[in-house]
């Protein structure tokens, strides 16, 4: 759907959503990876922007199994500003970043929430993250500083449905 009827979905969803963010995910095999976890998480809308950003495509289409034709997905043609819109709908954003101070475990994901993931290698842009509410990071042990995007985005998305219980 278009940045309007993605709005327009917007203002009819639960009164309490749960949409997953997608900035500049160019891989196609992430994406789609990052839609199967979307759906079997509960995520009501997910929103990509509508440059550098994988299109769905058949490889979408198929690491997704299915996830890219039942999920609700939304193409923005200005992040930045959907975002500002979502958070006049009281949708709080949670952001991911290395740099960020809390913990993935210390953050309530109760309530309407927005979740917003980076694109590989670089994560969320500057914009983007300021715009967050809070940024988080998944704890890391070892050498590795940081997750692919699509086990990132399955490790925060399946922490939120445990604290969401649905």
């Amino acid at each position: 759907m278009d940045e309007d009827e993605g709005l327009s979905y917007l203002d009819n969803m639960c009164d309490d959503p749960f949409i997953l963010v997608l900035d500049q995910v160019q891989d196609p095999r992430n994406l789609g990876a990052c839609l199967r976890s979307a759906e079997g998480a509960g995520v009501n809308l997910v929103i990509l922007p509508s440059d550098r950003s994988a299109g769905l495509t058949e490889v979408v289409r198929h690491v997704a199994a299915g996830a890219a034709e039942s999920i609700p997905l939304m193409r923005s043609r200005n992040l930045a500003r959907t975002l500002r819109t979502i958070k006049e709908h009281g949708i709080f954003l949670l952001g991911t970043s290395d740099q960020a101070n809390y913990s993935l475990y210390d953050v309530d994901f109760s309530g309407a929430i927005a979740l917003v993931m980076g694109a590989e290698g670089k994560g969320i842009r500057r914009l983007t993250a300021d715009l967050c509410d809070q940024l988080i990071k998944i704890p890391m042990s070892g050498v590795v500083e940081c997750l692919n995007v699509s086990v990132a985005t399955g490790v925060c998305l399946f922490e939120a449905k445990r604290q969401r219980k649905n």
